[in-house]
């Protein structure tokens, strides 16, 4: 009992050495919260129908602003470099450095959210208005409530930083599992006695578990609060390295506020087709673009002075990422309608609204590839000390989202749809400029050269998404297509009007699609399918494999 109870605690306070390894507790973690994220929707929908829950996802409109904009993006960019630092001179300027960031972050807030929330029927009349006054107001006293959720997280986030410079990542990944959970209990056991401000609660029970499951392993580490709110010389450097993701995370929040905007007014349920269709195509993008990402911030940037060793780690890490990220997007674009229906299909939730997020979706998935990248191609810069290139370059690709809804919406009527194909027109002018930029900053690198290792896996994934299309219509019996001609074969066709037998189709086509895929990455011979198999089965755990090409292959290239 005592060697079982040794090894559980070693799997959760050990710290992760490698890029892989790391990727891999996280990715393993998000993909449960993602799992559960999913799960406290479709819990949601249960109970409320199209309209209530698009009210509900709108709520969070103002609480994310003022969250993403104060705290979100000095951790996401700046705080993990600036604490590390720190902790290679000495644990006590560290540890302070992390106790005042919390005060002041905290302070901020707050004095914005009251603000915020006093006025916040003003407000959401202003970014939403095609909701009625009714509406509007309910809106409001969700957002209220979501405010102190968020204020819990400013301090939760100072947690997740500080174990992740650390490379303890299970912790911190294992956080927003139980932040769906908390959602989940809350919904399902006040919706009765609360109505819609029910699973508002439930975000508040989450937030408090998402920082209470992390407490005990910072405060072992040395984490302590303090009563210091007077900036010192590690949280300025701190504020100086965010300022410019602040600003790009302003520009951001503007476009998804637009969202908002145009989505109230095409009905009001669109806003929820779009939240729903957003967190189908972001879960990829947070599996294997956001945690393969943060799990090589700290390598790269120990490794920012070797720029040929820097530049291996970032490109083959890209690699590794579209090759896990490039099947799944396949899978949602041919099985959207059906994975849509799965997931969120409840009596509430009817085939009209499967539909209008399964379009919404499509939309987004086209760009899925290049929001995975961003993050990568961003956290090369961090790596750098460089946080004002990635900025300026991502608020030029959230010009591109808010004109591109206005265009789409406005001008050309189109419906929720557009919104989510903004979103990818966004993320492809942003990756490619990312790239653009990254070539002259770390130099010595052929672009063709980068992007022709993409090219084996792009064909895979055309032929095993031909091979599910094709899969899909053949079996679907309510192909209008098919019912057209005469069937030879009609015993073998499938009834997808039944759940069991939607899911069995489903399940089987994306089987067959996924063997496909990695029988024909195996016979074209790709390097990302060997540096898994061979993560998976060496002896010394997960590791990230040196790049089979050396340094200098990837040099004299076309400028």
């Amino acid at each position: 009992m005592n060697q079982i109870l040794n090894k559980s605690k070693k799997i959760f306070l050990s710290e992760q050495t490698s890029i892989l390894s790391a990727a891999n507790v996280i990715m393993v973690m998000t993909f449960s919260s993602l799992i559960l994220g999913l799960l406290q929707k479709r819990v949601i929908l249960t109970f409320f129908d199209q309209d209530q829950f698009s009210l509900f996802s709108a709520a969070f409109r103002l609480p994310d602003l003022v969250f993403s904009v104060l705290v979100y993006g000095m951790f996401a960019s700046a705080f993990i470099p600036i604490f590390t630092k720190l902790l290679r001179r000495g644990n006590k300027e560290a540890w302070e450095t992390a106790s005042r960031t919390v005060n002041i972050c905290l302070i901020s807030f707050a004095f914005f959210a009251i603000l915020i929330g006093i006025f916040a029927d003003q407000f959401y009349s202003l970014i939403a208005p095609g909701y009625t006054g009714a509406e509007i107001h309910l809106i409001a006293n969700l957002a209220r409530v979501m405010f102190f959720a968020q204020g819990i997280f400013v301090i939760s986030y100072v947690l997740t930083s500080v174990l992740e410079s650390l490379r303890r990542f299970l912790i911190p990944a294992l956080a927003p599992v139980f932040y769906n959970l908390g959602l989940i209990i809350g919904t399902v056991l006040l919706h009765k006695q609360l109505g819609l401000m029910a699973p508002a609660v439930g975000v508040v029970l989450g937030a408090l578990t998402h920082f209470l499951i992390q407490l005990p392993l910072a405060y072992q580490l040395g984490f302590r609060f303090g009563k210091n709110i007077k900036p010192n010389d590690g949280v300025k450097d701190i504020a100086k390295l965010a300022a410019p993701r602040l600003v790009d995370l302003g520009f951001q929040q503007i476009a998804d506020t637009v969202v908002l905007y145009f989505a109230s007014l095409i009905s009001v349920a669109s806003y929820g087709y779009f939240t729903l269709a957003n967190s189908l195509q972001a879960a990829p993008v947070r599996l294997f673009g956001t945690s393969l990402a943060k799990a090589a911030l700290p390598t790269l940037t120990r490794e920012n002075e070797n720029l040929p060793k820097f530049r291996d780690i970032l490109f083959r890490t890209i690699y590794q990422m579209f090759f896990l990220v490039a099947p799944v997007v396949t899978l949602l674009i041919v099985l959207r309608i059906p994975i849509v229906r799965i997931l969120f299909g409840t009596y509430k939730f009817d085939w009209d609204a499967t539909v209008e997020t399964g379009m919404v979706l499509t939309g987004f998935s086209v760009g899925i590839v290049f929001q995975t990248f961003v993050p990568m191609l961003a956290r090369g810069f961090y790596a750098l000390h460089d946080t004002q290139t990635p900025v300026i370059i991502s608020v030029i690709g959230d010009s591109f989202v808010i004109v591109s809804s206005i265009f789409l919406v406005s001008s050309l009527h189109m419906s929720s749809w557009a919104l989510g194909f903004a979103y990818s027109i966004g993320a492809f002018i942003e990756t490619i400029i990312l790239l653009i930029v990254l070539k002259r900053k770390i130099k010595n690198f052929s672009l063709v050269k980068v992007i022709l290792p993409l090219s084996k896996t792009f064909f895979a994934c055309i032929v095993s998404g031909g091979v599910m299309y094709y899969l899909l219509k053949f079996f679907d019996k309510w192909d209008p297509i098919k019912i057209a001609r005469p069937i030879a074969f009609q015993t073998l066709v499938i009834d997808t009007r039944y759940t069991l037998n939607l899911i069995v189709l489903t399940g089987l086509v994306a089987i067959i699609g996924m063997v496909i895929y990695i029988v024909l990455s195996f016979v074209l011979k790709s390097q990302e399918l060997n540096d898994i198999w061979m993560t998976i089965w060496s002896k010394r755990g997960f590791i990230l494999r040196t790049p089979t090409e050396p340094a200098e292959d990837l040099e004299n290239g076309v400028s």
